[in-house]
């Protein structure tokens, strides 16, 4: 299989701030074709987690996100710090930090691509479960959340209704339901 690979002639970067990072590549296509400009956001990557208590409700947070314009219930989850020395400390950080639980597993379920033809990061995914309430949140200076508790059945029954909207965190959701054997493929 012959490779469709581009190769990157030149960056610049023409945005650069905590958050938000921008540059402009020239790139060449295996075909020889230029493409120019080419615009990539640079994140840093992100990790979210479907928590389960010891109860075995679900935890969920809702917090309101500009981008959209709305209040949307979420799974926990968020930017890896860079003292974070793996996904896995970046999401128990994430999870005490938001819904004020540790948990005794950590089972991590792959990572995706939040959009690979404009973003250079990637979303670690996994299932946490055993959750014990063991601090108040620990919330960021922006962050407002409310925790949410769901049954497994509210949570499914969300899902088909369509109204979990945040994409990274619905993919998490099924891959830790499949995990779960909660959700079958025929």
């Amino acid at each position: 299989m012959a490779s469709l690979d581009w190769k990157t002639l030149h960056s610049e970067y023409i945005y650069k701030d905590a958050w938000l990072t921008a540059r402009k590549d020239r790139c060449i296509t295996p075909t020889g074709k230029i493409v120019e400009p080419y615009y990539v956001l640079e994140y840093a990557n992100w990790v979210n987690g479907l928590a389960i208590a010891e109860d075995g409700r679900v935890i969920m947070v809702r917090q309101f996100r500009q981008g959209f314009r709305q209040t949307l219930l979420e799974i926990p989850g968020g930017t890896m710090d860079p003292e974070d020395t793996s996904p896995e400390i970046a999401m128990r950080r994430e999870l005490l930090e938001e819904t004020g639980h540790s948990f005794e597993q950590m089972t991590y379920l792959g990572e995706i691509c939040p959009n690979p033809a404009s973003s250079n990061n990637v979303t670690h995914m996994f299932l946490a479960t055993g959750g014990k309430k063991v601090q108040e949140q620990q919330l960021d200076q922006n962050e407002e959340i409310e925790i949410v508790y769901l049954t497994m059945e509210e949570l499914k029954q969300m899902l088909l209704k369509h109204e979990i909207k945040q994409s990274l965190h619905v993919t998490c959701i099924l891959y830790a339901l499949l995990k779960l054997e909660q959700l079958k493929i025929v």
